[in-house]
């Protein structure tokens, strides 16, 4: 029998439990999880715990390569976790950290209690005030700019993003013409009489349009498809921004003809947020903060585009108007539903870009 002395025994008892340990220490990721669950939970003093301890991990050199990317985050969270104790300015503090890495996001109320929303506003206000940039919504924020493009005389050109504005008739006179010169008059001459202001140099109802155009397909494209000819492309070139936008998975016994329980905003949610003026945030990559990916080509998810009365064009008689898109497997992606209420708005909106251009 062999003996061991009690030093030799208490350093490999040592040994094999910082072995033990170091294996089941959490790794970035997990505790990141960890932490989103605790605030679920609304256990945000421990929320804060495990933040502290994530950052105390990234410090690591090895972690380096997380530390960009858990900023955002933990500064979000953080903001929050406070935010929900009752510690405002601090709250305050990390949410204009978190804007001056990310966007403004518009929060779920069904989310997030209403300290932290009212923190985010506080926050966003605060950096607006400080960095003006005028009051345009998101999607124009994002649009890259407006650069004209010569006439695409091809045969294509009239099933490209134009033809949301194309009558039938110019839509036929287009494809008769077999030339490229007289295609390209027939484009040139498609825009001018759209031109609200003929005497200045610019045109800018097609300004706007191609101003359109690019943020489609720079955000609605799906897999080689433009995003610009997409279901989703062509409300947003008819339509313009909406004023909020849900999205939530279609579960097993979910009813696609009904709009109640999938948004991401109750209809009261809704209505207060327009009532305080701060409806036209959209956001698209984060509607339940940092951290939430959009979901993939296979999932099935369901989008609602909300539309309130003074964002619709002139004639529609509808108070609010919610074109949903429907991704499932096997039958699209973001596929728009064409109830008689969707189909009827966007033909008034159609009518409503083709009176413009009369005018």
């Amino acid at each position: 029998m062999i003996r061991r002395s009690l030093p030799v025994l208490f350093f490999l008892s040592f040994f094999f439990s910082a072995v033990i340990s170091l294996a089941a220490a959490p790794s970035l990721p997990e505790l990141f999880r960890k932490s989103k669950e605790q605030f679920r939970l609304a256990d945000y003093s421990k929320t804060l715990t495990t933040l502290d301890q994530i950052e105390r991990l990234a410090a690591l050199p090895e972690n380096a390569k997380f530390r960009d990317e858990l900023r955002p985050a933990l500064a979000f969270y953080r903001g929050a976790a406070l935010a929900a104790l009752d510690r405002p300015t601090e709250a305050r503090e990390q949410f204009e950290i978190y804007l001056a890495l990310h966007k403004p996001v518009q929060l779920d109320p069904a989310t997030y209690p209403r300290k932290v929303i009212t923190a985010m506003l506080e926050a966003q206000a605060a950096v607006a005030s400080a960095n003006p940039k005028g009051s345009s919504p998101v999607f124009d924020a994002d649009a890259p700019p407006y650069r004209p493009q010569p006439p695409e005389a091809g045969e294509e050109w009239a099933r490209g993003p134009v033809a949301a504005l194309l009558t039938r008739e110019e839509r036929s006179r287009y494809e008769t013409l077999s030339d490229a010169v007289s295609r390209s008059e027939f484009i040139t001459n498609f825009w001018r009489a759209r031109d609200p202001q003929p005497e200045t140099p610019e045109n800018e109802f097609r300004e706007e349009f191609e101003r359109r155009v690019a943020f489609a397909d720079a955000n609605f494209s799906q897999d080689e498809v433009r995003g610009s000819v997409t279901d989703r492309g062509v409300v947003f070139l008819v339509l313009g921004s909406p004023t909020y936008v849900g999205r939530k998975p279609l579960t097993t016994g979910d009813d696609s003809s009904d709009p109640a329980g999938v948004s991401m905003f109750s209809r009261n949610d809704i209505n207060a947020a327009l009532a305080s003026g701060r409806g036209s945030t959209v956001i698209w990559d984060r509607m339940t903060g940092p951290g939430t990916k959009l979901p993939t080509g296979e999932a099935n998810w369901r989008e609602i585009w909300h539309y309130r009365k003074d964002q619709l064009p002139a004639g529609v008689p509808y108070q609010q108007v919610d074109l949903e898109f429907i991704t499932r497997k096997g039958y699209g992606k973001n596929v728009l539903q064409r109830d008689d209420k969707a189909l009827n708005t966007l033909a008034i909106g159609r009518d409503a870009l083709r009176g413009d251009a009369r005018k």
